[in-house]
């Protein structure tokens, strides 16, 4: 139950930070020379990969979900696992919906030495990490 509501929980919050930073056209500085909150439009995968390749990556993150999905039964439970694997879930999800109902992913965090990126990304890097570890770990 936990891995649906925490996946959920990701894509919601990630679609209101987007909508909100959106629709108030913020664009703040929050750290000098260092971190800014910006609008951007990203129709590539993480680094600028495979920029105008939507439908591409679209159908990449359905198969990803699905595989998800899928293989649900065979996460540990774990506690921690499941919450990384449903941050990574729920950060594809709402990276999705972004794909499909505009044609791009919605961007705002912006670091001056790193790619803008959203809660989404945020939320795929940690809970990616955490697999990672957890696998590493494991063997």
């Amino acid at each position: 139950m936990i891995f649906f509501l925490t996946a959920i929980a990701v894509a919601v919050i990630d679609q209101l930070t987007k909508l909100f930073v959106y629709s108030y056209g913020i664009s703040k500085t929050v750290i000098s020379n260092f971190l800014y909150i910006r609008y951007t439009e990203n129709t590539g995968a993480g680094f600028g990969f495979l920029q105008g390749q939507n439908s591409l990556l679209a159908w990449l993150m359905l198969i990803f979900i699905g595989l998800v999905l899928y293989y649900y039964d065979r996460i540990p439970e774990k506690k921690s696992i499941v919450v990384f694997a449903s941050l990574v879930l729920g950060g594809a999800v709402g990276n999705f919906i972004d794909r499909i109902y505009l044609g791009f992913v919605r961007d705002f965090i912006a670091f001056t030495f790193w790619p803008s990126f959203n809660i989404a990304d945020a939320a795929i890097t940690i809970g990616g990490i955490g697999l990672i570890i957890y696998l590493w770990q494991k063997k």
